[in-house]
């Protein structure tokens, strides 16, 4: 090398030093030159302050006389002895060039490489390996690199014996040239570096032949494997799971594969159902059935699930071990296995002290406990772990007897579960049937035969509470027809005949609730009917409280009693009203639900047409916990004295006697939506009521008449109030007490009755029987019935249902008095 390319690489100037000592010897001539001028000066007598100026010349001119050999013969400031020496120690071999590919600096590794490959001068790295072929390519696009001053490396074979620099006699070498741009005060730089990379190539390729190894061993394997991406998609499968279910063996790679498609849609939900917390891994052991074409393969899965610091999936992997060989599934071999894959009992395998070994995915999607821990007893409801406990050790100390308990599994929502346990062996067979839905539907039973007999009981006492306010209603009419409102007496009859009116609507509500008033359904529309509610509910809600009524164009036709339906709103109204002590707003709407929306509305209701009637508030809403309860009779949340708990009661049991459901959505804080759903009815034209003309007032009507009345009546009392009302008013009354004798005074009888009126319900015959033998005799007599629930003369099959009419219990005496003229003409 000469010294001219030693400069040029950013070294001394030649292996003997001249430079370096010429600029020495020059240095300190000038220093000692410099010395003795100062010596001469003050010899000659300067004063201290005449010499300052030129010591200060002195110094300046030292210093830059040393940085000027700095720059010009050592390069110190540039490369410097530290800079040189970590180059030197890195090993690999590095040069600086400028934008033109001029050698700035280069390192001892690189000059000796440049010395190797007989060159008599330090040359660019792009330059040293521009005449080899292998490296064209990567010396072109380093340069590119450079030109553009971004850092690129690039990897290069060289084989043995090459005369390529860098090359060895011993074996095949791998170089990799990189270039990355230098930060300079002027100019472009670039960085070229020379490494020896064999080393690590050979364990990369090592690494990937064992990798090569163990997937060639997984693809042979006797069992097959998989893998699964957190997302649900399958990323592996290996050759003996693919021959075995007929897939082709890159279809994850190629199909995106859906975890399903490989096994199954109930295996996928229970692997991807799988939680877990931070830094847990799961695992998991089932029999399930994968598709294979048409068919199944009945197969045990093993697979672990992994999670990271924050509790997110990581991929999971599985292996698959087959049953039985697919060609003899339909021979089911092993029947028990595939009997516990389909059945809908959980069935699984367990330890002595209770561990899961194996379970189908019915019994692991119990709870998802059991797939995080594995222990039966850790699912259990803590108040339900005593009673599971014993079931364990009765099963141990009986090997052979199961023994049952039934617990309830902690899940969303909880499980009630009839659990079996049996010792088989070293092992328990564990059997697990959910009882949830069958468990909630005994519930409904109870309660279904609680209010069934609630309402039996209700009925029978509101028919002989109708008996006994029947006259007390009637006979406190009589006294006041007697009476002046001046009269001392006037007010307390008023009084008493006021608080029997209002147990008289005390038993009408128990009627209501049993389903056993007398319903009177006309053809209806709703919106014409509620035209006049308005006001009502106006008045029932005062003034604090907001009202609007909305109904849709072409609302359909329901068979209703109005009158019924109508104390329906009342009585959610009032609700309403009670739940916004401080103001809100009530809104009644009604509209038409068709068949498609029955079946996809928020609540469950047979497939038919339906008009709906909705009354929504702003009040306070009813809580959760006592929602399911409003219903039942005599619940209430109001104060003592401010309710009897029959208002809810009674709207439903119109609602439910006229064909109709209703549901109660109701949210805290929020305010409460009653829906009623009443059948939409499809009228005869003829059958259509006319438009609602103006109401125009009734002259007085006159009650009095002429004619002979028999009245049948078991109860004394009724009968004489009857007997009594009808007299006065002008008839002629003959009276029975039964059935039997209301025939017998009929058979005895020569003249005759215009109208017959009697009690439904009376021992030996009864109302319709009488009513049956007496058109077998040819008696044309008009008839009507009287009953505090008339539900047994309507159920029976009277071969012409309109030959009576009927007053409910109990009547006053303008209500008898009008029906009997209504009927008479």
């Amino acid at each position: 090398m000469t010294d001219k390319d030693n400069a040029r690489a950013g070294r001394p100037a030649g292996a003997n030093g001249k430079r370096p000592l010429i600029a020495a010897l020059l240095l300190a001539v000038a220093a000692l030159a410099v010395a003795g001028l100062f010596v001469f000066l003050v010899r000659k007598g300067g004063d201290a302050a005449d010499l300052l100026l030129p010591g200060v010349a002195v110094l300046v001119v030292m210093f830059l006389l040393g940085l000027l050999a700095g720059r010009q013969f050592g390069g110190l400031s540039d490369t410097g002895l530290l800079p040189q020496q970590m180059a030197d120690g890195t090993g690999d071999a590095m040069v600086v060039a400028d934008d033109r590919g001029r050698v700035l600096h280069a390192n001892t590794a690189f000059v000796q490489l440049v010395s190797k490959a007989g060159q008599s001068r330090v040359t660019g790295m792009d330059v040293l390996y521009a005449g080899y072929p292998d490296f064209a390519e990567p010396i072109y696009q380093l340069a590119q690199a450079s030109a553009a001053g971004r850092s690129l490396s690039r990897d290069v074979r060289v084989p043995a014996n090459s005369s390529v620099p860098g090359a060895s006699a011993e074996g095949a070498r791998w170089l990799r040239l990189s270039v990355s741009p230098l930060a300079a005060a002027s100019g472009r730089r670039s960085l070229w570096r020379l490494s020896d990379i064999t080393a690590d190539r050979q364990g990369q390729e090592t690494a990937f032949a064992r990798l090569q190894y163990i997937i060639t061993y997984l693809d042979h394997a006797p069992a097959g494997f998989f893998s699964i991406l957190p997302d649900g998609r399958v990323d592996y499968i290996n050759a003996t799971l693919a021959e075995w279910l007929g897939l082709d063996l890159a279809a994850p790679q190629t199909d995106k594969m859906p975890l399903a498609r490989l096994v199954g849609d109930e295996a996928a939900r229970h692997m991807m159902s799988v939680q877990g917390g931070a830094n847990v891994s799961h695992v998991d052991r089932f029999t399930a059935q994968l598709p294979k074409g048409s068919g199944r393969v009945a197969a045990d899965i093993i697979f672990r699930s992994d999670f990271d610091s924050d509790g997110k999936p990581l991929p999971s992997r599985a292996m698959v071990m087959l049953k039985q060989e697919p060609e003899r599934m339909a021979a089911a071999a092993n029947w028990f296995d595939l009997l516990a894959v389909a059945s809908p009992i959980g069935v699984a395998v367990l330890t002595k002290t209770g561990e899961l070994r194996r379970a189908n995915s019915t019994f692991l999607g119990l709870s998802a406990e059991l797939k995080l821990h594995g222990a039966v007893l850790n699912a259990v409801r803590e108040t339900d772990r005593p009673a599971y406990s014993a079931a364990l050790e009765a099963a141990l100390a009986r090997p052979g007897t199961p023994a049952s308990c039934e617990v309830t599994l902690d899940n969303q929502p909880p499980r009630a579960v009839q659990m079996s346990l049996c010792q088989v062996g070293d092992t328990l067979a564990a059997f697990a049937l959910d009882r949830t839905e069958a468990r909630a539907l005994e519930v409904q039973l109870a309660q279904s035969q609680k209010m069934q007999a609630v309402g039996q009981l209700a009925s029978g006492i509101a028919h002989d509470f109708n008996n006994v306010l029947t006259p007390i209603i009637g006979f406190a009419d009589l006294l006041l027809t007697k009476m002046r409102p001046t009269d001392a007496a006037f007010a307390d009859i008023m009084n008493i005949k006021q608080n029997a009116n209002r147990a008289a609507n005390l038993v009408r509500q128990l009627l209501a609730f049993s389903r056993k008033q007398t319903m009177q359904p006309r053809v209806t529309l709703l919106s014409e009917a509620m035209s006049d509610l308005g006001n009502l509910l106006g008045r029932v809600l005062g003034e604090k409280i907001g009202f609007d009524i909305n109904h849709e164009r072409d609302l359909g036709y329901v068979l209703v009693d109005f009158n019924q339906f109508e104390q329906v709103v009342i009585n959610l109204a009032v609700n309403a009203r009670d739940a916004m002590p401080h103001g809100g707003r009530l809104s009644v709407k009604t509209y038409n639900v068709s068949k498609a929306q029955s079946q996809n509305g928020k609540h469950k209701l047979p497939e038919a047409e339906y008009v709906v009637c909705e009354v929504a508030d702003t009040g306070t809403g009813i809580p959760k916990e006592i929602l399911e309860k409003i219903w039942e009779p005599f619940f209430s949340t109001k104060e003592v004295g401010k309710g009897t708990g029959l208002g809810l009661s009674m709207v439903y049991g119109i609602v439910k006697q006229t064909g109709g459901f209703i549901y109660c959505d109701s949210e805290v804080g929020k305010g409460t939506t009653f829906t009623i759903y009443l059948p939409r009815h499809y009228p005869q034209p003829a059958a259509v009521p006319p438009p609602a003309a103006e109401k125009v007032e009734a002259p007085r009507a006159d009650f009095t008449g002429r004619g002979r009345i028999l009245v049948v009546e078991d109860e004394d009392s009724v009968r004489a109030f009857a007997v009594r009302a009808l007299t006065s008013r002008g008839y002629t009354v003959v009276e029975a007490d039964s059935g039997e004798r209301g025939l017998e005074v009929i058979d005895e009888d020569k003249e005759g009755f215009e109208v017959i009126l009697s009690d439904v319900v009376m021992p030996e015959m009864d109302g319709p029987t009488m009513l049956a033998e007496i058109r077998k005799r040819g008696i044309t007599s008009k008839f009507i019935f009287m009953s505090g629930y008339a539900e047994d003369a309507f159920e029976r099959n009277l071969e012409n249902p309109d030959d009576f009419a009927f007053i409910q219990k109990p009547f006053t005496l303008k209500q008898l008095v009008e029906k009997v003229k209504e009927v008479m003409g």
